[in-house]
């Protein structure tokens, strides 16, 4: 051990909490005795495979039994598709309206003539 941990063990022994073996009068209890195993017994414990990426395995994956595409990217593509359809439709309006307009000015025609009481106020 160097004398870094020495230090560090040392120091957290006085700041760190208790493991709760320190308590008065107790005595440390003896280890317990290993008990030796058969190896027919150890062979039924063999530890599991480690965990594998997808994507180191051999087999492709099922691209019908997961989902393409999150969540989120559908909701921002929609967002986006219904501010274009909101633009293309202020657009539409704007060109009625200079249509109008062109029309009116062509014709000598008083687009206010159909509000009531605009002739007055013209």
């Amino acid at each position: 051990m160097s004398i870094i941990h020495a230090l560090l063990r040392s120091i957290l022994g006085v700041f760190a909490p208790g493991t709760g073996r320190g308590r008065a009068g107790a005595h440390p209890a003896a280890p317990a005795a290993r008990v030796a195993q058969k190896p027919e017994a150890r062979a039924v414990h063999r530890r599991l495979p480690a965990a594998r990426s997808p994507y180191g395995l051999a087999e492709p994956i099922d691209g019908a039994a997961t989902i393409p595409v999150r969540p989120y990217v559908c909701v921002a593509e929609r967002a986006h598709h219904d501010r274009q359809q909101e633009q293309q439709q202020t657009r539409q309006a704007q060109t009625r309206r200079r249509v109008a307009m062109v029309l009116a000015a062509d014709f000598g025609m008083d687009l206010d003539g159909h509000v009531v009481g605009a002739e007055r106020a013209a």
